[in-house]
């Protein structure tokens, strides 16, 4: 019996060494990782110099709180800003405090109280990240949830006229691909559409970056794609290459709104996670590395889409090395299937299958990725018929 508290339902593989693309179980069975981690270890499991950053800090000094000066936040609060459109950074511990603090900060900083989310998002399981995700599956049983959130259909220009009486709007909250909610990319349309109510209602954006950020879309953020500004972006997930770590971050104007005492944490920022950011970002944002990124995200959705024909799938979306396929039943099966064949995947959704491999994924492996993934729907098609 577990001790645990069974929030997960939890595959039978028990992962005991990984590096790179490749990981491997208990039993000595090896697999094309095309998680890692949930888009976290964006420079594969194991990179070789973010570990010797660490191993090498560990040595030295993990912990002294955010009461001291700190060189290594500062290193890594410059990357982030020079490489966004951001100028000032908070860093703590995931995805969900960087959602939240993301959220206390758009309110202090205008005065005003409500959040602009869209349906299918996902920003995390806080109260104020469950409170701002368009998914009522998330929320259910957990009581009244935190005030002050409109929803709005995604992907849909005319949706905000239907918030053109509204005031006191602080912030608009958006995935520029929304991952869990099935890898669905934002349009040009609409985010032209969300720019125009966001001046309209000086409201500020929200760049929700936790899953697209840090080079998985073959930029440095996703919002790059689109030609925009965000006024505040959320990082973590790939920021640390598996260590934990989260970071806010805001435009120069918004310094006024987090002043001491405002907002804190004791463990974010600490030694051991900026050795692992600062390493992983000196990766991650040179030129050459993001387009070769781009590149790989271009080269797989293409063998995708030669391969992966039928009418089972129906279609093959996303950006860089985020990848949605979305099929025409559920796919838990298929990815059942796919890891006895070696490879992990997830689901986005019950009829998505994602593909989130490292950024240092080689073509071989994607061909490899592609051929089992060929393979195992093309049995599940057969099974069906």
């Amino acid at each position: 019996m577990s001790s645990l508290f069974q929030t997960y339902s939890r595959w039978p593989i028990d992962i005991k060494k990984a590096k790179g693309t490749i990981a491997e179980d208990e039993n000595g069975k090896t697999y094309l990782d095309f998680i890692q981690g949930i888009a976290v270890s964006n420079l594969g499991h194991c990179h070789d110099e973010v570990t010797e950053a660490v191993k090498e800090q560990l040595d030295s000094v993990w912990h002294v709180s955010n009461l001291f000066e700190n060189d290594l936040q500062e290193k890594a609060a410059a990357k982030l800003a020079e490489h966004s459109a951001g100028d000032l950074v908070f860093f703590c511990n995931s995805g969900a405090e960087a959602n939240e603090g993301a959220i206390k900060l758009a309110r202090k900083a205008t005065g005003k109280t409500k959040i602009v989310t869209f349906h299918q998002s996902f920003h995390g399981r806080t109260y104020a990240g469950m409170a701002a995700t368009g998914q009522d599956k998330i929320k259910t049983g957990f009581g009244p949830m935190l005030q002050g959130f409109h929803y709005l259909p995604f992907n849909d220009p005319s949706a905000f006229s239907t918030l053109s009486k509204e005031d006191d709007i602080a912030a608009v909250m958006l995935e520029t691909v929304q991952g869990e909610g099935g890898v669905n990319p934002a349009d040009p349309e609409f985010i032209e559409a969300l720019q125009t109510f966001c001046k309209d209602k000086q409201a500020l954006l929200i760049a929700d970056e936790i899953q697209t950020g840090i080079g998985r879309t073959g930029k440095a953020f996703g919002y790059e794609h689109f030609g925009i500004s965000p006024d505040i972006i959320t990082a973590a997930k790939g920021l640390g290459n598996g260590f934990p770590v989260g970071a806010v971050i805001g435009k120069k104007k918004l310094g006024d709104a987090f002043t001491p005492g405002t907002h804190g944490t004791t463990f974010g920022g600490n030694k051991l996670a900026m050795a692992a950011v600062k390493a992983t970002l000196d990766i991650v944002f040179q030129p050459d590395f993001l387009q070769a990124a781009a590149d790989k995200g271009s080269f797989l959705k293409a063998q995708l889409n030669r391969e992966l024909t039928g009418p089972f799938v129906k279609e093959i979306r996303g950006k860089g090395l985020l990848i949605g396929i979305e099929c025409a039943g559920p796919v838990s099966g298929i990815i059942g299937d796919l890891q006895e064949r070696g490879l992990l995947v997830l689901p986005a959704g019950p009829n998505v299958i994602r593909l989130l491999p490292p950024l240092t994924v080689s073509e071989e492996e994607m061909l490899s990725a592609v051929s089992m993934l060929k393979a195992a729907i093309e049995a599940h098609s057969a099974v069906k018929r």
